[in-house]
């Protein structure tokens, strides 16, 4: 039962980040415009002055989306691709079973790269999106993305399967 439960869980994860490349391309617009939002520092009055600089390119800002919908996509390749390995190996030996699960752990892995490293990071950080409705809202989706996946990934991990 508990590799079925890592199998559904590292699926839960890549159709996840499968499902919000989907969204951006269909919201591809709206997208571009709240990265161009966030990245060219507008309207922050907390914190009105930055450290960093801002970015009003309309090109660096498809660029940095382009970055986020790749990732996306390639975390749901490897999510959905490691459940289907692990689904294979399910009544195998731990070894096999263990060795199965690379592609899962590296879907959690990159969903944690991308939504801590991405969004939390320089999004958040550098960019300081927490000053407005729109970015803190992506902020705090982001930051419950990366922990769910880091929880899978530890969980995933552990071998006692």
């Amino acid at each position: 039962m508990l590799r079925v439960l890592k199998v559904l869980l590292v699926l839960m994860v890549g159709l996840h980040a499968l499902i919000y490349g989907l969204q951006n391309l269909a919201n591809i617009d709206a997208a571009h415009a709240a990265f161009g939002y966030v990245m060219s520092n507008l309207g922050h009055e907390v914190y009105p002055s930055s450290l960093f600089f801002s970015v009003t390119s309309p090109w660096v800002h498809w660029c940095a989306l382009g970055l986020v919908v790749v990732g996306e996509f390639t975390i749901g390749f490897f999510g959905i691709k490691g459940a289907c390995d692990m689904f294979r190996a399910r009544h195998a030996t731990p070894e096999v079973f263990h060795a199965a699960k690379a592609n899962g752990v590296m879907a959690a892995g990159l969903a944690l790269l991308v939504w801590f490293g991405f969004f939390m990071t320089f999004g958040a950080a550098f960019f300081q999106m927490w000053q407005t409705e729109a970015g803190k809202g992506s902020m705090e989706g982001a930051f419950m993305y990366a922990m769910a996946s880091v929880l899978t990934m530890v969980f995933v991990c552990h071998t006692d399967d």
